[in-house]
């Protein structure tokens, strides 16, 4: 059962829940096989270093949903970089957990918590995907912090949100101190402009899609840099999408990573070219 939200506005300090009980608030915990798929070819990817070179590969899946397969998923995907990766799933729901149980295996397990992450060591990823979402955004920061208390040094903590099936995707990469970048991923043909992406932004950006935030004017800029790369559609989506990335580079959008991630259909700009304003 999904419970009514309650609020989480500031940040509490590790085993800090009121009488015991997990941090936040049960979710819907809609999930399908490879949702998502997006987010974990990026961490595999383009922050393989990142992974590689952690001193104790501990990755936390948090609110996993009602099924327990992305969670799998994700230390699959680790353990081909990490073999010796250690992959906590959290729910806050008991039933979830104890289903989820039967699929434990050397390095993976499933445990009740919520954002005060009850996990043994400092996680090196946390990923949160379509659950920050059903929070009031006024939450955010306290979340985000109460995460990032956790975090091992050189951490990420991944903030993200997703379609049902994993074909438009949108995240938010945070360090230990603050908001790195945002990054979306979508899979040609499912979309007709670049900005069909803000209905799948975190939560901290998808009400902030109005003139005046830098959101906003990042989205607008994305559609007309695909719009004026028309000509190339012929060529295929791929190439119309490298096109529109350097479009963006060259006009002097943060844009991280380069063509190898491009021909993704990703992009991610720094954090600082789409934070939200006062």
């Amino acid at each position: 059962m999904v419970q009514k939200a309650e609020r989480v506005l500031a940040p509490r300090k590790q085993g800090g829940a009121r009488g015991g009980r997990p941090v936040g608030n049960v979710t819907r915990g809609t999930t399908n096989p490879n949702r998502m798929r997006r987010v974990d070819r990026w961490l595999t990817g383009a922050q393989v270093r990142r992974w590689r070179g952690a001193a104790h590969p501990l990755a936390v899946d948090l609110g996993y949903g009602a099924s327990p397969a992305t969670a799998v998923e994700l230390f699959e995907r680790l353990t081909t970089v990490r073999p010796d990766t250690r992959m906590v799933g959290i729910e806050i729901e008991p039933e979830r957990v104890r289903q989820a149980k039967p699929l434990e295996q050397p390095g993976l397990s499933f445990q009740l918590g919520g954002f005060e992450l009850p996990v043994a060591g400092d996680p090196m990823l946390v990923r949160a995907f379509n659950v920050l979402r059903q929070y009031e955004e006024a939450d955010v920061p306290g979340i985000w912090r109460l995460v990032q208390d956790r975090l091992a040094p050189g951490g990420l903590f991944i903030d993200g949100t997703c379609d049902e099936i994993g074909r438009r995707a949108a995240w938010v990469a945070l360090d230990a101190k603050r908001p790195l970048s945002l990054s979306i991923s979508m899979r040609f043909g499912s979309f007709t402009l670049p900005s069909d992406a803000a209905e799948r932004l975190p939560k901290a950006l998808i009400h902030r899609n109005v003139p005046g935030e830098k959101v906003h004017a990042f989205l607008q800029a994305m559609d007309q840099a695909w719009l004026e790369a028309a000509p190339l559609a012929s060529f295929g989506n791929r190439q119309r999408w490298s096109a529109m990335c350097r479009t963006l580079l060259d006009a002097g959008w943060p844009v991280q990573d380069g063509p190898s991630r491009w021909r993704l259909g990703e992009v991610t700009v720094g954090w600082e070219a789409v934070a939200p304003g006062s």
